[in-house]
């Protein structure tokens, strides 16, 4: 993208700046994580799309040659195996554009990603006396 075009202020506006042949893709990870994780704030943060649930939950991200997905050092830990065919880093995996995107990682990730934030705020809670509210669980496909 380029650097002098402002942020966009909404995930529709995030993903109408890239070309025809990305957007379908970054809407079916945006459709992902919101049906895996409706209750979650869908937010433009660090000029990307996010999803907040009990903190940080998810982020995905276009570039020339790639989709990325941010689901945080945790979910990427713990799918270490299922990422490792992937380019990435520490909280990043890496989706060639062009190549089949593995939507069900996705909702598994974001499924994991929502039980620890839930998990973390329950713990958080217990310790200032408060109770949590659970999401509703998804099944994947």
């Amino acid at each position: 993208m380029n650097s002098t075009i402002p942020p966009a202020k909404t995930v529709d506006e995030y993903i109408q700046r890239y070309p025809a042949t990305v957007r379908p893709v970054l809407q079916k990870i945006r459709k992902t994580i919101k049906k895996t994780a409706p209750a979650a704030k869908e937010v433009i943060s660090y000029n990307i799309p996010g999803y907040m649930y009990h903190g940080v939950l998810i982020y995905f991200a276009a570039f020339k040659n790639h989709i990325s997905v941010y689901p945080a050092p945790r979910g990427s830990a713990v799918f270490k195996k299922e990422l490792s065919v992937y380019k990435g880093g520490k909280g990043t995996v890496q989706f060639p554009i062009g190549e089949p995107i593995p939507f069900d990682l996705i909702t598994r990730i974001t499924q994991f990603r929502l039980k620890d934030n839930e998990q973390r705020a329950a713990a958080k809670g217990k310790k200032a006396g408060k109770t949590l509210t659970k999401a509703k669980p998804v099944k994947s496909k």
